[in-house]
């Protein structure tokens, strides 16, 4: 993703399979690593048709906000280079507030999920290096290492936080995309390996069966937000098609790169929940790569969690930034003299010049650590990722694609397609109230029974 949203000075020259290649990209993150937990939660007939469903969603609200690029023509008019000035143009200013405040507590939730992912492909490794050793009751008395790796992944992130900008470390871009590429695929080899030694299918027509029915419906919703996860790139989607080239308009291909991509992807996630269900029916983990159930061949199981480590620390760097900018504007705007905002050093470090200043110091490094604190407070990975699904998903995904949409054409009560289209965000704004609620609940009875500082499943 460009650090430059408005590529200012920036020709574009992205098209429909930079489009494409950007959209799987973001599609196959830590989302699916939680498909096959999912679809046990489901079973094999609910878990299909959520995924599916969730997948013609997203292409359908997409198509909407790729309209939203431009104003008010959605060929010939203004370009909006940002989620935020096509709500501004759209719906106007008192809509602005909401959406920017949706957006950041959605980066800043992305970033925890990240986090929690990172720690637990580290104490995974550690886990199969005891279990192909023979010592797997030594790794399991250590149950502290996730919290180690948090912190250490904090570290790394406070470090990378005060270089320039992301033009000066692409790498770290092009690793998020191969390693995201690899650990993805290790994965669906692994289920499908797992599945063929079985010569049978497990998993139930309805799924895990729970302690309650507040139990099953609680994991029901947590695996629709999880699904959700998966699917969120509303948020980034106009970023996306700022990249692309004119013509032909930038709708067209936005919409074509929307309807590739998720076909793409959503036939990569079927493969990986059907096969990582058949596999390990409804006991599978909640991460498909970190549970005990599967430790061989370690060396490859080693290498997709490294792969997974290296995918979220530049991940984190790219949806931080964002966050960053907002804050240090913030500050700038409210005290422009202030010695705190214009003392600063310049620094070369391996041919970059890195410019310290106190307000970048203390500000990036504040954001890392209480992001780093809240998740060794909780590093639960399956609910943290329904309850960000369920925090992006109706107001990003939904209410304000379909809201411009209804503006831009001027579509009124009197027409169907305004009842219809109300009715399908009223819908989904109570499966995000459901998916929240759902992943609320469960971090609470997991806090209550977790010890301060100590991994929990």
């Amino acid at each position: 993703m460009d650090d430059n949203p408005m590529n200012i000075g920036i020709e574009r020259r992205g098209t429909v399979l930079t489009a494409i290649w950007h959209v799987i990209t973001i599609l196959l993150g830590s989302g699916v690593l939680a498909l096959a937990w999912s679809f046990a939660q489901l079973g094999w007939v609910a878990g299909p048709i959520v995924l599916v469903s969730m997948a013609a969603l997203t292409y359908f609200t997409s198509a909407l906000l790729a309209d939203c690029y431009r104003y008010p023509d959605p060929v010939t008019g203004t370009v909006n280079p940002e989620y935020i000035d096509a709500v501004r143009c759209y719906l106007g200013p008192r809509n602005v507030f909401w959406c920017g405040f949706i957006q950041y507590a959605s980066i800043w939730a992305t970033l925890l999920g990240y986090t929690i992912t990172a720690s637990d492909s580290a104490s995974a490794v550690r886990k199969v290096n005891c279990l192909h050793h023979g010592d797997g009751s030594k790794c399991a008395s250590s149950d502290y290492f996730a919290t180690y790796a948090i912190i250490v992944f904090g570290a790394v992130q406070i470090l990378l936080s005060q270089l320039p900008s992301l033009h000066n470390i692409s790498w770290l871009s092009f690793f998020s995309v191969a390693t995201s590429c690899i650990y993805s695929t290790i994965s669906l080899g692994l289920c499908f390996a797992k599945w063929a030694t079985h010569n049978k299918s497990h998993g139930t027509v309805f799924g895990a069966v729970a302690g309650s029915g507040l139990d099953k419906a609680t994991n029901v919703f947590l695996a629709v937000g999880n699904i959700a996860f998966t699917y969120a790139y509303a948020d980034v989607q106009i970023e996306i098609q700022d990249t692309l080239k004119a013509p032909p308009a930038e709708n067209k291909t936005m919409k074509k790169a929307s309807l590739y991509g998720l076909s793409i992807s959503t036939v990569f996630c079927m493969l990986l929940g059907v096969s990582g269900y058949a596999a390990f029916g409804n006991s599978v983990s909640g991460n498909i790569l970190t549970g005990t159930a599967v430790h061989e061949p370690f060396w490859l199981i080693h290498l997709a969690n490294i792969c997974v480590i290296l995918h979220f620390i530049g991940a984190y760097q790219v949806f931080a930034q964002p966050i960053f900018a907002r804050m240090e504007t913030y500050v700038a705007h409210m005290w422009p003299a202030s010695y705190f905002v214009t003392t600063g050093y310049d620094l070369y470090v391996m041919g970059w010049l890195i410019r310290l200043s106190f307000m970048k110091l203390v500000l990036r490094t504040g954001i890392i650590i209480f992001t780093t604190l809240v998740a060794t407070l909780m590093p639960f990975f399956n609910p943290v990722l329904g309850l960000i699904g369920a925090v992006g998903f109706w107001p990003l995904s939904v209410y304000f694609p379909v809201s411009m949409h209804l503006t831009r054409l001027k579509i009124g009560r009197r027409d169907s397609r305004w009842w219809l289209l109300h009715t399908l965000s009223m819908l989904c704004l109570a499966l995000s109230i459901f998916m929240g609620s759902a992943s609320v609940l469960d971090i609470v009875t997991k806090m209550k029974g977790a010890t301060i500082f100590k991994t929990a499943d």
